[in-house]
Formats: structure tokens, C-alpha cells, sequence
């Protein structure tokens, strides 16, 4: 398998690769997205997708009720006033926009959605269908910055902020947020919607897991943030980093860390939130991705095979990273572009073994075991079996397929991606 890389040609915008507040020097990186340049309208808004910035919106997209406490169903599309669409350039792109605009604002929602759904459609080799094509052509980006919160609904993605340590957070310029949310879009696709009886907790912590999966992936796409993981680590992804952050509201806050060492034992008597729930799923796969990459510099020459050797007899221990650190710092200073081409390939390996294995998931049936067996199928298939070791070993460390996790200890949150706003259709009110 080659390096999938980054697209050069398309349409210019440019993107926070993560949340402006987290480092206030940080420049927008110019990217490109597939659409041609000249082939997208004022919004910016393409066959895909649209973006409207309202004005005068009271609340969000979802469940309400009306006057007489019925339930009420708010969707779109956005009929009233909005304020000035974002312009493309002469050229037809969107990178002269200029940060702390509205329409820098809008642009910047629509190229992230657009970024990460490229990179999924390229992981998959296909165009990735909407889950709600029934009833709308187009995905809606909208911008309300009075909500806090972030949510991909029924032809709607919805973005807001939070008020963080006295500054505003806004999660339409928050990269990892919004393709976080066009993850949950991939899975209700791919995998299909929960059912309103449905109490598998598997699928609900594994939603969780891909849609942060599908953001660490695409985050990966930006130059910029490669440079920084390997230029701040030497290598040593255990190590925290920009890579294993999720969400980033300041610095020295996170959501939650891929990096983990939670195991699904934790939940035997059961569980009160998915996002907890998908961490040992999410922590068995970031685990993967270090294992194929410490692989990949290994088959290059660029680490020794002692230093491979002591690296996995040392994961997970307190002493990782003090005997580790200097002898990654020593090979990545020997040849730091063997380093990056090294993690990009890995980084590629899982996105495809991914978009492959989602497909042979259903979400009545879904299990972290049944992952694991897809992805051994799927290495099988791709490298004949090469890295089902490195798989079944990793879903082992996190005791996936020893226990399973117990039932919900309590109503789903009003937090929940499931069951909410963002599951609600037309069609479950019948």
C-alpha cells in the first residue's frame, strides 16, 4: 500500500487544525478539498452540502414541544433570514477569507466537513451516501453560535460553542469537533441508525470510537500536524501529543485521550456514558496504529530491531517512556522524513482497513469482538494475515472478547449522541 497523499488540486480553504484558543499563534493551513475550484457557490455550498449562518434563530435543530407540550420536530432546511453567504475568491476559492469574520466562520464549517468526508470517500474508494437521503439531497452546515453544542442530526449538522475559562469556544472552528460529527454521518451510513429499542452498549461505544477515529485519522491529513506530532515526540506516540487529543478546548483540557489504558472489565457492572464505553475500543485501535508504524520503521531500517523489541516489552509500563524517549530522539533525528512517510502509511493502513471492516458490521449485531474479527478478515484479504497478530493482541490487552459490558446504569444523557436529537426522524414519529 502506498502513502494516500494530500490533495493538491480542488478547491483552496483554509483550516484550523485545531481550536484557535488552544494556541493563539496558530495559523490557518491552506488545504484543498475535491471540489474543482470554480464549482463552488456562495455559502459555500456545493451538491453535498450547503451552509447557512442564521440570523435570529431561537434554538436549535431537534425535538421540541409546541405551546400545548406536544412533541415538535424542527428540521430543515432554513427558511428565514441569514446573513451574507462567504464568497469565493476570483479564482474560485475560499482561502482570502480572512479569521473573525462570519464568513471565514462559514467557510471554515464547510471545509471541514468537506476535508473529512474526502478523506473517508478516498479510505473507502466510494462516494459515502447521507443516512438521511430519503428525505434530503444535501447536508445542511449550520452556524448558531447560542448553543452549546455540536450535533449531526437528520439533514442537518448543527454547530455552536462553549464558554471556556471565560473565552468562547467555537466548535465551527474546531476541526476535530466537526469531523467528529461527519463520523457519526459515516457510521449511520455505513452501519445503520440505532433502533429506539435497541440496548446494545457495544454499538453505542463503538459509535463513539469510529467517529473519534474518523477525526484522528483526518486530523493526520493536515501537514502540519504530522510535523508537530513527530517533531514534539521524536516518534514516541505513547507520549501525549496533538495526535492523541480529541476536542482540545484549551491547553491543558481534553475530552479524551486515544492514548488510554482503560479495558472493557471497567464496565462489567455496567456502564452511564458511550464516550467512556469507547475508550478501550479506541485505545485497542490506537494501539494498532503505533504497532503498524513501529512496523513500517522497522521494514525501512529507520528504528533497530532491539529498540522494536524493547519498545513492546515495555508498553503500557511506567518505564516506557524514560527508557524509550532517547532512543526514538536518536533514530528520528537520523532521518525524520523516514519517520512521517513511516506513521502517513500506517495511518492509511488503518483508515482502509477501517472503512473496509465498517462495512461488514450491522448495527443489531455489532460487538468490539466482531470488530476485531472484521479487522482480521480484512488484513487477511489486504496482506494475507501480516498484522492479525498485532490486532488480536492489542483487542486482548483491552479484554475485548473476554467480557462484555454490563447494562446502562442510567437514562442516556441529554450529552448522548444516541437517541437524541440526532436520531430523531420523521419517520420514528410515525
Amino acid at each position: 500500500m502506498a502513502v494516500m497523499h494530500e490533495q493538491t488540486t480542488g478547491t483552496r480553504f483554509r483550516l484550523f487544525p485545531q481550536a484557535p484558543e488552544v494556541d493563539e499563534d496558530q495559523q490557518p493551513e491552506t488545504v484543498y478539498v475535491s471540489s474543482p475550484s470554480g464549482s463552488l457557490m456562495p455559502g459555500p455550498s456545493d451538491e453535498r452540502m450547503y451552509t447557512v449562518y442564521p440570523v435570529g434563530k431561537q434554538t436549535h435543530y431537534g425535538m421540541h414541544e409546541n405551546e400545548n407540550g406536544e412533541p415538535l420536530l424542527f428540521l430543515p432546511p432554513w427558511h428565514a433570514e441569514v446573513h451574507p453567504p462567504a464568497q469565493p475568491g476570483p479564482d474560485g476559492h475560499f482561502d482570502h477569507l480572512e479569521p473573525g469574520t462570519r464568513e471565514f466562520e462559514s467557510a471554515h464549517l464547510f471545509g471541514c466537513a468537506r476535508f473529512t468526508l474526502d478523506v473517508w470517500e478516498r479510505y473507502f474508494d466510494r462516494k459515502i451516501e447521507w443516512h438521511f437521503r430519503e428525505d434530503y439531497e444535501r447536508l445542511e452546515l449550520s452556524l448558531l453560535p447560542s448553543v452549546d453544542n455540536a450535533f449531526m442530526g437528520w439533514g442537518f449538522l448543527e454547530a455552536g460553542g462553549i464558554k471556556v475559562e471565560e473565552n468562547y469556544s467555537a466548535f465551527f472552528l474546531n476541526f476535530d469537533v466537526i469531523a467528529h460529527e461527519i463520523g457519526h454521518g459515516i457510521i449511520y451510513s455505513e452501519i445503520g441508525m440505532p433502533s429506539q429499542d435497541d440496548d446494545n452498549p457495544e454499538y453505542f461505544g463503538f459509535h463513539e470510537s469510529a467517529a473519534d477515529l474518523v477525526a484522528l485519522l483526518a486530523s493526520l491529513h493536515f501537514d502540519s500536524v504530522t510535523n508537530a506530532v513527530l517533531d514534539n515526540t521524536s516518534g514516541n506516540l505513547y507520549t501525549l501529543n496533538r495526535l492523541s487529543r480529541f476536542a482540545e478546548t484549551s491547553d491543558n483540557t481534553q475530552i479524551r485521550l486515544a492514548a488510554n489504558d482503560q479495558v472493557l472489565s471497567e464496565f462489567v457492572d455496567g456502564w452511564d456514558s458511550e464516550h467512556k464505553l469507547s475508550q478501550p475500543l479506541t485505545g485497542a485501535m490506537f494501539d494498532i496504529l503505533v504497532d503498524v508504524f513501529h512496523e513500517n520503521l522497522l521494514d525501512e531500517g529507520l528504528v533497530s530491531a532491539e529498540m522494536e523489541d524493547l519498545s513492546d516489552k515495555l508498553e503500557g509500563s511506567d518505564r516506557y517512556v524514560a527508557v524509550m524517549q532517547e532512543k526514538f530522539d536518536n533514530f528520528y533525528r537520523q532521518n525524520p522524513e523516514g519517520f512521517k512517510e513511516a506513521l502517513l502509511l500506517a495511518r492509511d493502513y488503518l483508515g482502509t482497513y477501517l472503512a473496509d471492516a465498517w462495512r461488514l458490521l450491522d448495527s443489531e449485531t455489532l460487538t468490539y469482538q466482531g470488530v476485531n474479527v472484521a479487522l482480521q478478515d480484512v488484513d487477511k484479504f489486504i496482506t494475507g494475515g501480516r498484522f492479525n497478530r498485532i490486532i488480536s493482541n492489542n483487542f486482548r490487552m483491552r479484554e475485548i472478547g473476554l467480557v462484555k459490558p454490563g447494562p446502562r446504569l442510567e437514562k442516556m444523557s441529554p450529552n448522548s449522541h444516541l437517541f437524541s436529537d440526532r436520531t430523531v426522524t420523521p419517520h420514528t414519529l410515525g
